[in-house]
């Protein structure tokens, strides 16, 4: 604990460090007063109303939980009409868009290898494409909003003009390209002057906040079955504190592979040889190399098994898609997050690239020739470390679903015991909390020359 509260003192000393910290809890602040601003046409408190009276004829067994999912990456905005309703994600589909077609498009490949200038363009060709898919989700989110309210008499009055016409649709769809839009020059802003991870943030934070009120409703369910609820209340945080520890080990546990540099030196003798005189080194390969992008692949995936169901309406089977906690639901889940996760692993790691780099540098595997043989070795242990990760992984995002009603007992707080959520929050805080070592570091490195300089010259 001392030496905890002295990084925090050390944390707290350095004004370089202390105002990216303050800058970036601004932005926070200021994005999370934006996601209670509802959209001017629609009144706010009808759709809270709204929500608990679709959850109490039976919605949330269907659509509720889905929409709990999708509320949970903007920090309840979605289910709650706001201006900020789209959030980051149209952002974070943009670049998964980009992403992959720069597989295909050899403009995008070019850029890619330019360096700067080539990021550069690579940023300003997913805010435009940030901005199509704006135009093409803010129709879609009005159409399921205005559909919601419809089939409930007592609640026309949450709109304050006619949810048909063209004076709801315009403004309120700029309204919402502008909230998105406004949410990624934020997160830019804390990745500029911040701590970094500005996007990623964004979205922790929006997570982080639906967990207060969820582990409020879990306590009052759980304390209104009785004497045995603050019991299982407290089991409930044991397990779900052990959850947190695994979704550590997932996101930083690698397979390191041993590397020896050579370099030619003459021997004693006159005669010239190849001397192993390199330090060994590790090349990491993370055995979760994929991170949550499995997930979000396939959860975008996973809407078009429920829009089947508006096709036959009484087939209980396609019926369980749209239930995030049916097992149809999560059988397929975690099929398609093996499979990509085989997918993206194999499109971010350039074993070919790792094994020329190494060849170029004079690196090599001990035991492994240097250049194809290195590369098959390289993509056959990374098979081998993504099969388990990829089967741990798919566990870990299904793990709501069997933790769901047996053991937890709101949605809410089940969507918290594994999934993107929780591995975002974990992945997002591992990488702040390295990002702030490395400035102690730094800091530490400087102070150091600082001192030996003013001692040797008197200065």
């Amino acid at each position: 604990m001392k030496e905890f509260i002295q990084t925090l003192k050390n944390i707290w000393s350095l004004k370089e460090l202390r105002d990216k910290i303050i800058f970036t809890l601004g932005i926070i602040l200021v994005y999370r007063f934006a996601s209670y601003i509802s959209l001017p046409a629609i009144n706010l408190a009808q759709v809270g109303d709204l929500l608990e009276h679709y959850k109490s004829q039976g919605g949330n067994k269907q659509g509720a939980g889905l929409l709990g999912l999708l509320s949970s990456f903007t920090g309840g905005a979605f289910s709650h009409a706001s201006v900020m309703a789209l959030g980051i994600m149209p952002y974070i589909s943009a670049s998964i868009i980009v992403q992959l077609m720069g597989m295909a498009i050899p403009y995008l490949q070019k850029l890619q290898k330019d360096g700067e200038s080539g990021r550069n363009t690579l940023n300003q060709i997913t805010r435009w494409l940030t901005i199509g898919v704006c135009l093409v989700q803010a129709p879609s989110y009005l159409t399921s909003i205005t559909q919601l309210f419809l089939p409930y008499a007592q609640f026309q009055s949450a709109y304050y003009v006619e949810p048909n016409s063209i004076m709801f649709w315009l403004p309120s769809i700029v309204i919402l390209v502008a909230g998105s839009v406004f949410a990624m020059w934020l997160g830019e802003k804390i990745t500029d002057k911040g701590i970094g991870n500005g996007i990623s943030i964004l979205i922790m934070v929006g997570i982080l906040s639906r967990l207060p009120e969820a582990f409020v409703q879990e306590m009052a369910v759980q304390n209104g079955k009785g004497g045995m609820g603050s019991i299982m209340i407290l089991i409930e945080v044991i397990f779900w504190m052990l959850v947190v520890l695994l979704a550590v080990v997932l996101s930083v546990a690698v397979r390191k592979i041993p590397i020896q540099y050579v370099s030619r030196a003459q021997a004693r003798g006159g005669v010239n040889r190849n001397l192993m005189q390199g330090a060994r080194q590790w090349i990491p390969l993370k055995v979760n190399a994929a991170g949550v992008m499995p997930i979000i692949f396939a959860q975008a995936l996973m809407f078009v098994p429920g829009l089947l169901t508006k096709f036959d309406e009484s087939n209980t089977f396609l019926a369980g898609f749209k239930n995030v906690f049916s097992w149809q639901y999560n059988v397929l889940f975690a099929l398609l997050i093996i499979i990509f996760s085989f997918f993206y692993t194999a499109i971010t790691i350039p074993v070919n690239q790792m094994a020329d780099d190494l060849k170029r540098n004079g690196g090599l595997v001990p035991k492994v020739r240097p250049g194809k043989e290195t590369a098959d070795y390289l993509d056959d242990i990374l098979s081998k470390i993504t099969l388990p990760g990829a089967i741990f992984l798919s566990i870990f995002a299904i793990l709501p679903a069997i933790v769901h009603g047996s053991f937890v007992q709101t949605d809410a707080f089940a969507l918290f015991f594994g999934g993107t959520s929780l591995l975002i929050m974990v992945g997002v805080i591992l990488d702040t909390v390295q990002q702030i070592n490395t400035y102690l570091l730094n800091h530490h490195y400087d102070g150091l020359m600082q001192s030996k300089l003013s001692r040797t010259t008197g200065y």
